[in-house]
């Protein structure tokens, strides 16, 4: 047996068993891939930043025009959207959560997607309405597959 045999047979020089073998690892790579996972798409927060920005600086305004203090919903209007829009991905279902209404449809009754301009997604449902994907793009469609279980084709076939 010569030495390039030897070393195929054991442990790679470059893993730590130490670290590669913790019970932490192992779990987590065990709910990876056994465990159903949902994967939520939200709009940036930093959305909310610019929004606070852009009041900070019509703020000498707010004294100066009358009724101009109703601007100030505006950044509350943004804020809420931001926390309140997002879609949930699950092996079984899809929800879509909007500032005024939630949905949930099984992937079952998903005939397919629809890309939309501004890289807007829409899921075509089996009876042709479509259901608007708040905060996936099309840059999502391949994380969208893996969280979907398969449910989604990965445009790029990997």
């Amino acid at each position: 047996m010569s030495s390039t045999d030897d070393r195929e047979a054991g442990p790679s020089p470059d893993v730590d068993e130490r670290v590669a073998g913790t019970s932490r690892v192992r779990e987590e790579g065990r709910q990876v891939r056994e465990g159903p996972r949902s994967l939520v798409f939200r709009p940036s927060r930093l959305t909310i930043a610019v929004a606070l920005v852009a009041t900070t600086g019509a703020l000498p305004l707010l004294l100066s025009v009358p009724f101009f203090w109703l601007s100030l919903l505006i950044p509350i209007a943004i804020t809420v959207w931001v926390l309140r829009t997002r879609t949930t991905v699950d092996p079984d279902t899809l929800t879509v959560r909007t500032v005024i209404a939630a949905r949930t449809v099984p992937w079952d009754d998903v005939r397919g997607l629809r890309l939309g301009k501004r890289s807007s997604v829409n899921a075509v449902l089996t009876d042709d309405s479509e259901l608007t994907l708040a905060a996936v793009k099309v840059r999502d469609l391949p994380v969208l597959s893996l969280a979907s279980a398969g449910r989604v084709a990965d445009p790029l076939g990997s």
